[in-house]
């Protein structure tokens, strides 16, 4: 299924969180701003997992998970 999340040329970025949806993982933390941790693009990759009948994948910056506090 092309869901047209990204171009073909960034294929290879739907393709990671393709590989981590159907390993199980239940998130992503990557540093990739312009097509994976992207505001527009999570909720489309929530949909296609949806669709295709695996639970929505979270997908957050490093920077949204680190915890300072000691």
């Amino acid at each position: 299924m092309d869901a047209g999340i990204v171009t073909p040329k960034s294929a290879a970025d739907a393709l990671h969180v393709a590989l981590a949806t159907v390993a199980g993982c239940r998130l992503i933390i990557s540093w990739n701003f312009k097509h994976i941790v992207h505001f527009q693009k999570i909720p489309l990759y929530r949909a296609v997992n949806v669709v295709k009948g695996y639970p929505e994948i979270n997908i957050y910056s490093p920077l949204e998970v680190i915890n300072y506090e000691s």
